[in-house]
């Protein structure tokens, strides 16, 4: 989900928030899902460009 602003006339992208939703995680895995949710940004070329630009949140739910 993104969050959009007006600057003068032109839309901005502001947030994105990023919800990820994993099945098939056995229970004492969760906390190793976690770790790596908490650095996987630092290693997305995605992420890493746009990050000084658009403020990107993450949540995990587990199906």
């Amino acid at each position: 989900m993104g969050e959009i602003e007006k600057e003068g006339k032109v839309l901005i992208v502001k947030r994105i928030h990023v919800t990820y939703e994993l099945g098939g995680v056995a229970e004492g895995d969760y906390e190793t899902v976690a770790r790596v949710l908490d650095f996987h940004a630092d290693f997305c070329p995605v992420a890493r460009s746009i990050r000084d630009a658009i403020d990107i949140t993450t949540s995990l739910n587990y199906a």
